[in-house]
């Protein structure tokens, strides 16, 4: 069995992550920051675990991911205030890839987006400070010791899944949350992933094939 973290453990792809890793066997901890979340969480079969990342140090978050076997970063601001964007999808990000270095948990999941780190968004965009949260940890993430791992799904939409993804576009389409779920607990079990940013949409190639 393995112990798996997910930081941002109410989100939409989160929770659909946690049903599948607990389906095959997986012991997932779900991180919150709101109590009223929890029945949902454990409604995926994930145990709640109550904490607000944003708030806690290297040491505070170090105590969360000791015991697991990997961590998945799925957490976010939501947009819309850039001190807010840059405290999570930057900072806190940042904290908790040093606080897996520090108590030896070596694997870890980011779910990033298509264009990062690549997308440079002009100052009039009010997508520029996502888009630069988001590239920042990236760049920390693939230059770590960690065996570490990039997703960078295209436009989320709400579909059931085809279980069929495309590993090798050059732009942003869509692809399903569900899909993205699938993703994310096919590259916990492979290897082959590690050290990889993996951009996709929705496509033709089964996941497993696509990620290999």
């Amino acid at each position: 069995m393995t112990r798996i973290l997910i930081i941002g453990g109410h989100g939409k792809v989160a929770l659909l992550t946690e049903r599948l890793l607990a389906d095959r066997g997986d012991e997932v901890d779900a991180v919150i920051r709101n109590p009223e979340h929890a029945e949902a969480v454990r409604a995926a079969g994930a145990n709640a675990v109550l904490a607000d990342i944003e708030q806690l140090d290297v040491d505070g978050l170090a105590e969360l991911i000791a015991g697991h076997d990997a961590v998945v970063w799925s957490a976010g601001a939501g947009g819309g205030n850039p001190e807010r964007t840059y405290a999570v999808d930057r900072d806190a990000a940042i904290r908790s890839m040093r606080a897996a270095e520090q108590v030896g948990v070596r694997r870890y999941v980011m779910v990033s987006y298509f264009g990062s780190p690549d997308r440079v968004e002009p100052d009039t965009s009010p997508f520029r400070h996502y888009a630069a949260a988001k590239a920042a940890a990236d760049r920390e993430l693939a230059g770590s010791e960690l065996a570490w791992t990039i997703l960078g799904p295209s436009t989320l939409e709400n579909g059931p899944g085809t279980g069929l993804i495309d590993t090798t576009a050059g732009r942003s389409g869509a692809v399903d949350r569900a899909d993205v779920a699938a993703v994310i607990a096919e590259t916990l079990a492979q290897p082959a992933t590690i050290g990889r940013t993996i951009r996709f949409n929705r496509g033709s190639t089964p996941i497993a094939d696509a990620l290999v």
